[in-house]
């Protein structure tokens, strides 16, 4: 019936794996599972230790995170209780699993979300082999063995396609043999890889989207022994409306550049802002999840790919915010702001460059020094170079435009019933893009700089005082330049004066 839930009455007593479930996407999931479909079984969580806590001790941590906030509004903390903790590793042979635990998965797992990757676009061929590879034939094997596996959910993404400009929701061709890779891997040693590693790549433009396209196959493989589905999102941004708008514990993407724009750190951002930019917020991912891992276990055929995207349905192009970015900025500014911010979109990398010395370097060289004297840490010009460096990697991303078409999504928000698409909203057609990312500056300000709302007076009566010394910075930027080229020409500063407007215009460009 239209008043019903078909999604939620589908889990209703399933039990869970999640590879990832530490990440934005897991936590976020995690949090959706357990708010709206409380009925659940129980949700097993490959975890691994990290930075000196056993997995129990990162469980215990959950409750405390801000994403679980509106779910402890109306459940007590006992609702974790469902969330079992499974020391593994997607990146260690038999997901590093204990032959106890591996067989208590076998024996209870109905629905796998699998998740778990590395994300980092500089990485070499061996790690992101053995995680985004071979983790999923792990996974996929794990799979295979399960008693009662009702459907595996495969987290993809839209750029193992990044080859095409134009991408449609079906598995392309493989790049490489997946097992000729493996192989090179396993026997080469880390120079000899990286060698090879172009001409292995391709077209490709990093190993994450080589290997992450390789791992569609794996899944493939697997279409007639179990109901299986790839979700393939796009570039994920903070959350549209649920958990809490806003939400984000990313710093990859707009939501990054954001956090140093509200600091005064990141003043200039390169890219091509009438080219159509794919975001999806992190809850509409999670929704399309859940939505297409039900389709999949109803249809049990077949293999449908799903395009988590907005390029072709409701195109974003940063133009929509040149005249309102820095407004945000200022109307909920940062009480930790440490330079008065004013962000500046750059067609070319080369104008970037150029701008990062005065705009970036320059100041970050004054804080930092005025950090030591302090007997703080210094660490601006360490940031930055780090951004110069890795823009040359990133270039293909943040020039080019993608088209992934979404007419399986499109069609599957049509097969929900009322309640569903309430619950498990999967369009992104009425999502009103300047509003969002008012929202997300937010929920960037709460979640990544930790500033409450509470703090907004003092923040704005500080980025008036950064305002005055802005202003100050600038004029002693422009007099200097005026000054170093009275000298260099044997003028008077009198007689140069007509060179001043000329440094004004000149120093505004960048």
């Amino acid at each position: 019936m239209a008043d019903e839930s078909q999604v939620r009455a589908f889990y209703a007593g399933k039990n869970f794996f999640i590879t990832g479930g530490t990440g934005f996407v897991g936590l976020c999931l995690i949090e959706k599972i357990l708010r709206c479909m409380p009925d659940v079984g129980k949700i097993y969580l490959l975890m691994r230790p990290k930075k000196g806590k056993e997995i129990s001790e990162r469980l215990e941590e959950f409750p405390k995170n801000p994403v679980f906030e509106k779910l402890l509004e109306s459940h007590s903390t006992d609702i974790f209780k469902k969330l079992i903790p499974v020391s593994g590793d997607v990146g260690e042979a038999n997901l590093g699993l204990s032959p106890a635990d591996r067989q208590m998965l076998i024996d209870n797992i109905n629905v796998v979300i699998h998740s778990a990757a590395t994300l980092d676009f500089q990485e070499s061929l061996r790690p992101t082999v053995n995680i985004n590879l071979l983790g999923t034939r792990r996974i996929m094997e794990l799979c295979k063995d399960a008693k009662d596996l009702k459907v595996m959910i495969h987290v993809s993404s839209a750029y193992v396609n990044s080859f095409l400009t134009e991408a449609h929701e079906k598995v392309y061709e493989a790049p490489e043999d997946a097992q000729k890779v493996i192989s090179l891997v396993e026997t080469l040693n880390d120079e000899s890889l990286l060698q090879i590693e172009h001409k292995l790549l391709k077209s490709h433009p990093n190993t994450y989207t080589f290997t992450k396209h390789l791992a569609e196959h794996e899944v493939i493989k697997c279409i007639d022994m179990f109901p299986c589905t790839i979700v393939r999102p796009t570039m994920i941004v903070a959350s549209w409306k649920e958990p809490i708008p806003g939400w984000t514990c990313s710093k990859v993407g707009p939501q990054g550049f954001l956090m140093g724009a509200a600091k005064g750190v990141v003043r200039r951002l390169p890219l091509a802002k009438e080219k159509v930019a794919d975001y999806i917020p992190v809850d509409v991912v999670i929704n399309q999840l859940l939505v297409a891992g039900w389709e999949a276990a109803k249809s049990k055929s077949g293999l449908t790919v799903y395009h988590c995207s907005s390029s072709t349905c409701n195109p974003f192009t940063w133009t929509m915010l040149d005249n309102t970015v820095n407004n945000m900025l200022h109307k909920y500014p940062l009480k930790s702001a440490v330079w008065y911010p004013h962000l500046k979109f750059v067609p070319t990398l080369l104008m970037f460059r150029i701008s990062a010395i005065f705009v970036h370097f320059f100041p970050a060289f004054l804080l930092d020094l005025m950090l030591r004297v302090t007997g703080g840490r210094p660490i601006l010009i360490r940031l930055h170079k780090n951004v110069w460096n890795s823009l040359n990697r990133l270039e293909r991303f943040i020039f080019s435009e993608w088209k992934f078409y979404n007419p399986n999504t499109l069609e599957l928000s049509t097969k929900l019933s009322k309640k569903d698409k309430e619950l498990f909203y999967i369009d992104v057609t009425s999502l009103q893009w300047v509003e969002y990312f008012s929202t997300l500056h937010l929920g960037v300000r709460r979640y990544l700089n930790k500033e409450k709302e509470s703090s907004l007076p003092a923040a704005r009566n500080k980025d008036m005082v950064l305002l005055v010394f802005h202003v100050i910075w600038q004029l002693f930027i422009m007099g200097l330049l005026w000054y170093i080229f009275a000298w260099q020409t044997g003028l008077t500063l009198a007689t140069s004066a007509w060179i001043a407007p000329i440094i004004y215009v000149l120093y505004n460009l960048l």
